[in-house]
Formats: C-alpha cells, structure tokens, sequence
C-alpha cells in the first residue's frame, strides 16, 4: 500500500541471467519439465541422454533448483548451497541432492555463460529502444481493468521474464511470476492484449 491506503502495484521486467543459465541448462540436458513451457529458440540437446533411472534423478533435481531460480524467496532451499564454481558466482545449488544435476551442467558451463550474455544483452537493448514503454504497457493495462471492473486495482506484484522462447505467448512459471516471449514484448498492442487476463487475476 502506498501511504494513506492507496493500492499500489510493482512490476519488475528482466530477462535474468539465473533464468537464461537454467532454460539454456534444461535444453542441452533435453529436460522436458515445466512441459507447458515452449522451448527456446534455436538451442538442443547437446551429448548422450543418461539413461531413463539417473534422467528422472536429474529432471528431478532441475526442477527443484528451476523453483529455487525464478522465486528463490518462494522456494528456499532446505539445505546449504554450494558454487558450482564452473559458473563461477552464477549457479548454486543444495549441497545434498543436487548430485546428478552439478555433474552434468558442469560441461556447459562455457556455452552457457556465454548465450546467457547474448540474450540478456538482446533484452537490455530492446528495453532501452523502448525507451521508457515499460512502465507504459503495465500502466495502460492496469488502467483498462480498472475501467472494466469499477474500482481501483488490488495491490500485487508480478515479475515478468522476457525470454527468446521458439512460441509467442504469456505462460506463468511462479506464484508471482510470468514468462513472456520477446517477440510479443516487442509487439506493443498484442502484448497488452496478452497482459490483460494476467493482470485481471492479480488485480
């Protein structure tokens, strides 16, 4: 709430390095979990499959650190976690249970780090030639459902990760989080139009 009661609302747009290394990580490992999310654009499976035992393991174990990445206040870890010092400071995981997915990312550590830096520069400087849209889009949105609706919009949060996804679409991966193509962010009318149910459940 902003002083004197008012709602208020917070959006963050980023295209975060955690979350490019983990879907970039769940591509080359051909982990199919969250399967309603699209996979990225021009990246596969890199390398043998394990066999179908220590696969789930790893599936398993992407899963829960994919949980920990996109809402890590959300999903905590329930043990200590450790560098997994290929990525340098960039991926931690739990010291236990993690065993099968330490060992396999560890091989793409360089790939990695480097398509993280060309999509997180792609995203910074499509944002910047949008020049201050951002808060615009998110904005205008919200204005609409309040008219739609008859009152002034709930207070919420909502984090919204602009990704090189191979469809177009808005699909949530959090509580409070939402994956949205980069082709549709850069498509002003459609992206509100894409917007709008998600703000209607927030708000």
């Amino acid at each position: 709430m902003q002083p004197g009661g008012t709602p208020s609302w917070v959006i963050r747009e980023n295209a975060s390095r955690p979350v490019l290394l983990a879907l970039y990580l769940r591509e080359v490992l051909a982990i199919a979990s969250p399967v309603e999310l699209p996979r990225l654009r021009d990246v596969g499976a890199v390398g043998e499959r394990l066999e179908m035992d220590r696969h789930d393991q790893l599936e398993q174990q992407w899963r829960t650190w994919w949980a920990m990445t996109v809402e890590p206040e959300t999903h905590p870890s329930a043990v200590p976690l450790e560098l997994v010092h290929a990525f340098e400071t960039e991926v931690a995981l739990p010291t236990s249970g993690s065993e099968v997915l330490a060992a396999a990312i560890v091989g793409h550590a360089e790939a990695a780090r480097a398509w993280a830096d060309w999509a997180h520069e792609g995203y910074r400087g499509a944002s910047a030639a949008r020049r201050g849209d951002s808060y615009r889009a998110y904005a205008g949105t919200i204005a609409e459902h309040e008219r739609e609706v008859g009152r002034r919009a709930h207070s919420f949060e909502l984090n919204v990760e602009v990704l090189p996804l191979a469809e177009s679409g808005v699909w949530w991966i959090g509580e409070l989080t939402v994956a949205v193509t980069d082709s549709l962010r850069a498509d002003a009318s459609a992206f509100d139009d894409a917007m709008h149910p998600i703000i209607a459940e927030l708000a």
